[in-house]
């Protein structure tokens, strides 16, 4: 049998039968006995054969597939809503249809939708990986010459096209802003410590402790989920340490947002009492109280640019794989405070 994508006449061949009794098992008909039909859907899943029904009704309709499959790991980020308002931005002008999917960091949940899109024909994928997803999911996408784009977290070993942040440079600018302000007890907060994203950031964060001549105590770093409610966790972990952190580099704006409301919950006011700094720059930002002081990726032109490169491989009728990594700047507002912070809680308190 050829390498590649598995096709009706692959499944014949192997199952014993004709190519039509394939195709009418594909449909569901009542013409096939109970025996054949058990029969084919075996050599099916054996052969990883995923029934394109989208493109079975454009073969009929003699029209092409205009569907974008999205596919992200939180959606109650506001960071992936962005994402995916950037996406659809682009998508919508040329045409095509967005199909939207949540995969809440399961990757059984990712594989499903996939497969599920695959059977709807998508001319494309966008993905923000799930946990633990690794090259070998991708390789049937490869396969079947699907174009894929993976956003955000990059999966090691997978020849498709990427498009993430300088995560590295991101948390490196926010922890010398944060020594410039006199702080000397930085704590690197939230994110799994599973993901290519939390090595890149935490090498980021090492290695600006390094070069603003700081002391690494591996009791600084606190892993969490990278959500709002993971912050508040990682924040109450960190002030529970001996030598207490006076500011903190948070893994995105969720941790960042849940950092300022454990920080409340205790009495301290983020931005007065404790510094803090984000990752994302997601709306939500500007209109914080304090206002977040973070490392901006702008996730919607992250969403633009990822559909102009899914596009552009739609277009060319092959998915050679490119890599992009979008430049990061600091924004700097309210939630970092000033130098009086470290000074303060540096100075011993008089009676």
């Amino acid at each position: 049998m050829a390498k590649g994508r598995v096709t009706v006449i692959d499944i014949a061949q192997a199952a014993g039968v004709s190519k039509s009794t394939v195709s009418l098992v594909l449909q569901g008909s009542p013409l096939v006995n109970e025996g054949t039909r058990t029969k084919v859907n075996a050599v099916m899943r054996e052969l990883g054969y995923v029934y394109n029904r989208g493109a079975a009704n454009l073969r009929q309709s003699g029209a092409k597939s205009k569907i974008i499959g999205v596919v992200v790991n939180d959606l109650t980020n506001g960071f992936f809503a962005e994402l995916a308002v950037g996406v659809d931005m682009v998508v919508q002008s040329a045409g095509f249809v967005q199909f939207l999917s949540n995969t809440s960091e399961s990757l059984d949940r990712q594989r499903e939708v996939i497969a599920s899109m695959r059977e709807h024909g998508i001319s494309g994928l966008i993905l923000s990986p799930s946990r633990a997803t690794e090259a070998s999911d991708l390789k049937p996408l490869v396969a079947a010459g699907i174009p894929v784009v993976v956003a955000v977290r990059n999966v090691p070993g997978a020849r498709v096209s990427s498009i993430v942040s300088d995560n590295r440079e991101g948390i490196f600018a926010g922890v010398q802003h944060l020594a410039s302000l006199g702080h000397r007890r930085i704590a690197f907060l939230g994110g799994f410590n599973d993901t290519a994203v939390f090595d890149e950031r935490l090498d980021g964060y090492r290695a600006a402790m390094a070069n603003c001549g700081m002391a690494l105590e591996e009791s600084l770093i606190v892993p969490s989920a990278p959500s709002r409610a993971g912050g508040a966790d990682a924040i109450g972990r960190a002030l529970a340490i001996e030598e207490k952190p006076t500011a903190a580099v948070c893994f995105n704006d969720a941790v960042a947002f849940g950092v300022c409301d454990g920080l409340r919950t205790i009495g301290l006011e983020p931005g007065r009492d404790f510094a803090v700094v984000g990752f994302d720059d997601v709306i939500e930002a500007k209109t914080a109280v304090p206002a977040l002081t973070t490392i901006s990726v702008d996730p919607q032109g992250m969403g633009r640019r990822a559909a102009q490169l899914l596009l552009k491989q739609i277009n060319a009728g092959k998915a050679e794989a490119e890599a992009i990594v979008s430049s990061v700047r600091l924004v700097v507002r309210e939630s970092c405070g000033s130098g009086a912070i470290a000074k303060r809680q540096s100075s011993p308190i008089m009676a």
